[in-house]
């Protein structure tokens, strides 16, 4: 690959496609919504850091007071309520979101990254055996690795056995009517 700068060639070779990263695999998976998800936290966590400076400040310039220590206990328990519960229930909600998912043909294992709780990436590794299916849909897991809930969208991966290995689909089924008969028979 051949680019120009200030009129000056640069020569780049790369061993490995754009798609490879040497530590954790191939990619197979890129959410759509990562940026959307970050900015969403980030916008959550630095209003109610705005929020935690600016009220006693604003308290005690606008002589905002109530007579009532219910009132009051009320009132900053609101302002209390919607600084801390907003954003750690977005962590919650967004912390299994996965940004991407690589995957590496020769251990059989995946790397998917997700945001921790200060917005950073945050690497789980897993095999493919660690996969499992939740019995119940739920809104925000697609499948569990390890015990740590995961939230994939289906339809972003390029190509769907990436999908199908990775939840197993492509593992045959053997069942055994010998041993199914003879439990059957014991109960």
């Amino acid at each position: 690959q051949v680019a120009s700068f200030q009129g000056v060639a640069v020569r780049s070779l790369s061993t490995s496609s754009p798609h490879e990263h040497p530590e954790h695999g191939r990619l197979v998976y890129k959410g759509n919504l990562a940026k959307a998800v970050l900015g969403v936290r980030f916008f959550s966590y630095s209003t109610s850091i705005f929020n935690l400076f600016m009220m006693p400040y604003i308290v005690l310039k606008t002589g905002i007071g109530f007579e009532s220590l219910f009132i009051q206990a009320a009132f900053y328990g609101l302002i209390g309520f919607f600084t801390f519960v907003t954003p750690v229930t977005l962590h919650i909600l967004t912390k299994g979101y996965v940004i991407r998912l690589y995957y590496k043909d020769e251990m059989d294992t995946y790397t998917a990254i997700t945001y921790n709780a200060i917005l950073t990436e945050k690497v789980t590794v897993f095999h493919q055996n660690d996969v499992k299916i939740p019995d119940i849909t739920k809104m925000f897991t697609t499948f569990y690795a390890k015990t740590k809930s995961m939230l994939v969208n289906p339809t972003l991966f390029p190509n769907p056995q990436d999908y199908n290995h990775l939840m197993g689909y492509d593992k045959s089924l053997y069942f055994n009517f010998e041993e199914e008969k003879e439990v059957g028979e014991k109960k």
